[in-house]
């Protein structure tokens, strides 16, 4: 069975501004971190269920290199990636995204 990843605009955009944060700190630190999210979105493809659970159906994977987290909602046959959070900014403002 294939699961289907998908991720929300809002994370999305997350993303695309916190590697061009990291690549204007240091050139080359953007594709770095954008190369752990895609490293953290191949294991939620295959462990999908051993993120923490912090709320019915929504899980954090933790990134390995940078202190931000994926928030995403498993379903049967679908994974959504809620957000990128930054791990010590707005707890749970991605609520509305579920």
């Amino acid at each position: 069975m294939t699961v289907t990843v998908s991720i929300a605009p809002g994370a999305e955009v997350e993303m695309h501004d916190a590697a061009l944060f990291y690549e204007t700190e240091s050139p080359g630190l953007g594709a770095v971190f954008v190369s752990d999210i895609m490293e953290a979105i191949g294991w939620i493809e295959i462990y999908p269920e051993h993120g923490e659970l912090i709320r019915l159906r929504v899980r954090r994977k933790v990134l390995r290199n940078f202190p931000y987290s994926l928030i995403y909602s498993l379903r049967k046959d679908c994974i959504r990636i809620l957000a990128v959070a930054h791990q010590k900014r707005r707890p749970f403002y991605w609520r509305r995204r579920t």
